[in-house]
């Protein structure tokens, strides 16, 4: 694709964190567990992630959102966050979403309120979490509930960075655009656990 008609192109851009491996692949296990006990096929899932922002723009103003991002980096320190059981919400009517958890969502909301407030976006109720489904209906829910229900989930992991992904707006999937390292980064702190129960 030539330069140019990259960046008149609309691009679904999404901020993230992603977990480590470990829990990367914990997190694909529920996955698959979920869409076998729905008798679902085997498909690729979507990567484990925290979502910090998600906006759609032409990619003419790719360079100004990574300029805006590589500062808020800058003067971000990295922190170790927690997790500890798997839990659920209902999203509109008859709509469920299953996530992991963050038990301490604080540095998290703190820093997906610095983007937000960096691009003049007004505060939304936001609640960092690792969705393993989203969208189930009520009776698909109640048919996983019982496997997920109480699931203890008790990881960490070192957060240093974040990633910019990008989509074309009319669909695809989500290509790495830059990792962003954390400028006050401490590399001797860091989880005190890494999985349990």
């Amino acid at each position: 694709m030539e330069k140019n008609e990259a960046t008149t192109i609309t691009y679904d851009y999404l901020v993230v964190i992603n977990p480590d491996a470990h829990i990367a692949r914990d997190v694909t296990h529920y996955k698959y567990m979920i869409a076998h006990e729905l008798g679902e096929p085997r498909q690729s899932f979507s990567p484990a992630y925290i979502p910090l922002f998600r906006s759609e723009f032409p990619g003419c103003y790719e360079e100004d959102f990574i300029g805006v991002l590589a500062y808020l980096a800058q003067l971000q320190s990295a922190f170790t966050i927690y997790t500890s059981r798997i839990d659920h919400s209902e999203v509109g009517e008859q709509k469920h979403t299953i996530f992991v958890n963050v038990a301490n969502p604080r540095p998290v909301e703190a820093l997906h309120s610095r983007i937000m407030n960096a691009f003049e976006v007004d505060a939304q109720h936001y609640r960092p979490q690792i969705t393993l489904a989203r969208g189930l209906s009520s009776p698909a829910f109640e048919k996983v509930l019982k496997q997920i229900d109480n699931k203890l989930f008790v990881r960490s992991f070192y957060c240093h960075s974040f990633l910019l992904l990008r989509k074309p707006a009319m669909g695809g999937d989500y290509e790495v655009v830059r990792e962003f390292s954390f400028g006050m980064d401490d590399p001797h702190d860091g989880p005190l656990f890494h999985r349990a129960a």
